[in-house]
């Protein structure tokens, strides 16, 4: 039967001329990339001017700042289609120039779908640890010179970049579920990383939330996979309704069973740091598994190097290396590639050292991921005491899981809660980062500091030589580790330059 799904890399007509409304953010400008190296007429608008709205000029988008209806004549014939976020209004100027224009608009998901046709997809969806997998699984790809088209909501260490286009055939994608849009996705390898309640605000309920995740996995293509952690309570509900929907399941865990499975016998992890020696920062781990066969041989052991601390990010290494034995890789060099994968920024990001003081930067906005990488960050830390700057991310989170912030956030031995970060949500009566503070337990000191601008000397105050510092949440608060780092230095007396 002869298939007709364009060639990998076909550039569809209606992406042949496209206008990206908020092209600087982490999703749309990863399509923007994608559709230059394909040799789209790309144009564009965002709020501001950015590294990243540079760099896409210096490849050819033409971009305004501000949101303007004459942006979409950057080009002289037009848009073919005009691609938006959902953080993008009904009432923004573009939008409403393209409806009054006739031209077609697409969500961002839309656009990243169109453009994965004709390539093996694999989709990397989950509440926490997405952006980490997607990224292990693409470096362990690149590694067995598969070189994958991505498109992840971070940039990796190793390229800087978040996007690309690849001539391997293979497309790799984190699937946001946020919103739903990740159901316009037809993956050949589905991995869910673990399912627990979130982004309420728009599902609307606990089991809305969970229902999308089965809608997900009903798009996997006839004959596909889903890669699913046997260790998450949601996840392992999800593969087993799956099963027994007739999809073929690989899972991964302590708990795993079943053909295919790597089943974790021991994590070991590995104390070293920036300040003892160890590179990048961070330390890693090893994760030794078993390897259940599907086919009746007998299982196999082996170890699962990461560079990257946690347990966590070992357990999405060993997602990562299923899903790529699943899209054809050799095993061997899978393991090489998650053994160097160097992180992706923002995951706890090494940002420098001042007076003895380790400053690092994450993105956890969620009670889990707060817990987990305060856990991963505890042996990192070694004797010194961790210190976390928090910045709740959303009223309707804060609202929603302040007791379980407050929970998360006990793991660390100091605590300094901002105010919460609104994002695309309008302040609540009663709803700011005291609610988390409050809930912080009493055994963990505990501030809460509305004023960012107070929030350097206040870390600089608390800090020691051997202490570590993790600026924490989904918001501003990454521009504070520089900030901090000055402080730092100059209490010290040092040149910070």
């Amino acid at each position: 039967m002869t298939s007709t799904a364009p060639p990998a890399g076909a550039l569809p007509e209606v992406l042949s001329r496209v206008h990206l409304v908020g092209i600087g953010g982490a999703g749309m400008s990863g399509i923007a990339r994608i559709l230059l190296a394909r040799g789209a007429a790309v144009s564009g608008s965002d709020a501001k001017e950015s590294r990243t709205v540079l760099a896409l000029r210096a490849q050819g988008a033409r971009i305004g700042i501000g949101h303007a209806a004459e942006h979409l004549d950057a080009w002289p014939e037009g848009p073919t289609a005009v691609v938006v976020s959902t953080a993008i209004k009904p009432d923004n100027p573009e939008l409403v120039a393209a409806g009054e224009r006739g031209v077609t608009v697409l969500r961002r998901a839309e656009a990243l779908a169109a453009l994965m046709a004709g390539h093996r997809v694999a989709c990397v969806a989950g509440t926490h640890g997405k952006t980490s997998t997607t990224s292990m699984l693409t470096v362990a790809l690149q590694r067995c010179r598969l070189d994958p088209s991505f498109a992840i909501g971070g940039d990796l260490n190793e390229s800087g970049a978040n996007a690309h286009h690849g001539l391997g055939g293979v497309f790799v994608a984190e699937a946001d579920e946020s919103d739903g849009s990740f159901l316009v996705f037809s993956p050949t390898v589905a991995v869910v990383t673990n399912v627990e309640a979130d982004h309420l605000d728009h599902h609307g309920s606990v089991e809305a939330y969970t229902d999308v995740f089965d809608e997900f996995v009903r798009r996997i293509e006839p004959g596909g996979v889903l890669v699913a952690c046997a260790d998450d309570a949601g996840a392992a509900s999800l593969a087993d309704r799956a099963e027994a929907a007739g999809v073929r399941v690989r899972r991964y865990g302590r708990h795993a069973s079943g053909p295919g499975a790597a089943r974790v016998l021991e994590y070991r992890s590995d104390g070293t740091d920036e300040l003892t020696g160890g590179s990048g920062g961070a330390a890693g781990g090893v994760v030794v598994v078993e390897l259940v066969p599907g086919d009746g041989e007998r299982a196999e052991q082996l170890e699962v190097t990461v560079a990257v601390p946690g347990e966590h990010m070992a357990f999405n290494a060993l997602a990562a290396l299923l899903a790529g034995l699943e899209l054809g890789a050799p095993r061997d060099c899978l393991l090489s590639g998650l053994a160097a994968f160097g992180g992706v920024r923002r995951r706890f990001e090494f940002k420098g050292v001042a007076d003895g003081v380790r400053v690092y930067d994450d993105y956890a906005h969620h009670p889990t991921e707060v817990a987990a990488q305060l856990r991963a960050a505890r042996p990192v830390a070694a004797a010194g005491r961790i210190i976390v700057v928090f910045q709740p991310h959303l009223y309707s989170r804060t609202k929603a899981f302040a007791t379980e912030f407050g929970e998360a956030l006990g793991l660390a031995d100091d605590v300094v809660v901002l105010d919460v970060y609104g994002a695309r949500e309008e302040p609540e009566p009663g709803v700011t980062g005291q609610l988390v503070a409050d809930a912080v337990p009493v055994s963990t000191g505990v501030r809460f500091e509305p004023s960012f601008a107070r929030v350097p000397g206040r870390v600089a105050e608390l800090a020691r030589p051997g202490d570590l510092v993790i600026t924490m949440g989904a918001g501003d608060v990454t521009m504070l580790g520089p900030e901090l780092l000055a402080e730092l230095d100059r209490r010290s007396g040092e040149d910070p330059r």
